[in-house]
């Protein structure tokens, strides 16, 4: 007898077990988040499972039938890790953007049939209704939804900042800048200061962000910057043709010359975390309704100033995303959306998942306002949450929701706008000219060539890309650009 009971103790204990593992009446759907940590130089684990136990705490009170799991990898090696994580199915919901590296780059994702098709999931859904319908059309690849945006600074625009500690041992008027060249009054001062960073690029090639105003880089990849769209003429363009693309290697082969330009940035010696260093005098910012926020992300003082207009186009809302991964599961990726839906619009989930556990890692200042503590957890808005619904870091706008709305409303619309490349036809092409931008476009945008050769190094690129099939792309491009106008 007691074996028989026994024996159906065991079978009640399994069938339970397997409701619990698969969310059914009475369990809870476990879901495995991955997110990239760029505010710390290494990842507590400690502390990110002591956030991720309060989180679910905090789900559970709330009545959410779902659990997480969150895993956090530096931002370094981010790209390469979550690629990695991804294929092997290790996670369910993914934090990634436009900008990011190889496998987990949307566009690639989306190519890869790697990320989950949540269209029919979001209808009304407190994730859906937490932003505009904007915001998801802005981000549809083909007509269907991919990926979650984080309501940030969803238009695109860049700055210069200074480092104000620097800044202040000159006479240098930051207005006076209206073009890069203007910087060089400055870039002199700083290498005075015995500065090894005077104009730091955070070992960036900046030509498609800097020049912005003049093209659409519609694809969103620094590595196929060579191929744009050029506002003055709204015709797809081979860039290296362009008198701009040398004007910008000119003057960056001729900083590095100068000593403005270190050799760190072409040998990608350079850190995240080299802007929180007293080592450089200017660098650049990505503009947002809250620039004051870089005092705290790089624990100094700093001065900003556009040096370009802001610009809605088709990645631009895709600065820093979410998505379902392929391999989940129709009840795993319901969960995801419940759990975002939640982050969303939830004050108290958005902050402990954003900034910690109150009181360690953050607590409020006497304005009401984030002010950070430690240094075991620590991530920003624009990677985590909504900017409508948490709560702001000290010296943000007091109407910090309302200011992130008029941002993103008075940008200038891109003509491309909208349009999304579809790469089928010339994948291969794409592919093998995009592998020829770090040995030939990276060194010429980040001071690795002398001024004297940039010209042949830029014909030699050009001779390259033209080898690897570059103009069947940009035809191709053209084609589907001018189609696609006629539709708007």
């Amino acid at each position: 007898m007691k074996k028989k009971v026994l024996a159906l103790l065991l079978v009640m204990a399994m069938v339970a077990g397997v409701f619990s593992g698969c969310g059914g009446k009475g369990g809870k759907t476990k879901i495995n988040i991955l997110r990239a940590c760029f505010n710390l130089e290494a990842v507590d684990e400690a502390q990110v499972k002591k956030v991720e136990d309060a989180v679910n705490k905090y789900l559970g009170e709330k009545g959410l039938n779902v659990t997480v799991s969150i895993k956090e990898v530096g931002s370094g090696e981010y790209a390469e890790k979550a690629g990695n994580m991804v294929a092997n199915k290790e996670v369910n919901l993914l934090w990634t953007a436009a900008w990011e590296e190889g496998k987990i780059k949307t566009s690639n994702l989306v190519s890869n049939d790697m990320v989950y098709d949540i269209t029919s999931l979001l209808p009304n859904t407190k994730l859906y209704n937490s932003m505009d319908k904007g915001q998801w059309e802005a981000t549809k690849f083909d007509g269907k939804n991919y990926f979650v945006p984080v309501y940030k600074d969803n238009v695109e625009g860049y700055d210069l900042m200074y480092r104000k500690a620097a800044l202040d041992k000159t006479n240098f008027d930051v207005k006076s800048v209206k073009t890069l060249k203007d910087l060089e009054g400055f870039l002199a001062e700083a290498k005075k200061q015995g500065l090894k960073y005077p104009m730091l690029l955070q070992r960036t090639a900046m030509f498609y962000r800097f020049y912005i105003d003049q093209f659409d880089f519609f694809t969103g990849e620094s590595e196929s910057n060579f191929v744009a769209v050029d506002r003055a003429t709204d015709k797809v363009v081979l860039t290296l043709d362009t008198p701009q693309y040398k004007e910008y290697c000119d003057l960056i082969a001729d900083w590095r010359a100068k000593g403005y330009v270190h050799e760190d940035e072409y040998t990608k010696v350079v850190t995240d975390t080299t802007t929180q260093s007293q080592d450089w005098g200017v660098s650049w910012w990505t503009d947002t309704p809250n620039n004051a926020e870089a005092n705290t992300r790089y624990g100094q003082e700093v001065v900003i100033n556009a040096i370009t207009n802001r610009w809605a186009h088709s990645n631009s809302a895709l600065g820093s995303c979410y998505c379902v991964t392929a391999n989940s599961n129709e009840k795993q990726a319901k969960a995801c959306i419940e759990f975002l839906g939640q982050l969303y619009t939830d004050k108290e989930l958005a902050d402990l998942f954003t900034y910690g556990i109150k009181g360690e890692d953050w607590k409020l200042d006497s304005n009401g306002q984030v002010e950070k503590l430690g240094k075991k957890y620590n991530h920003s808005m624009w990677e985590s949450v909504s900017a409508l619904v948490i709560t702001p870091e000290t010296g943000s706008p007091a109407n910090f929701a309302d200011a992130y709305r008029d941002f993103n409303g008075s940008a200038k619309t891109s003509s491309a706008g909208g349009f999304r490349f579809d790469f089928s036809k010339v994948n291969a092409e794409y592919t093998a000219c995009k592998n020829l931008f770090a040995e030939y476009g990276f060194v010429l945008e980040t001071g690795g060539v002398a001024k004297a050769d940039v010209a042949a190094k830029i014909a030699e690129f050009k001779q390259k890309l033209q080898d690897a099939g570059v103009q069947k792309i940009i035809d191709e491009f053209s084609s589907q650009y001018e189609a696609w106008k006629k539709t708007k």
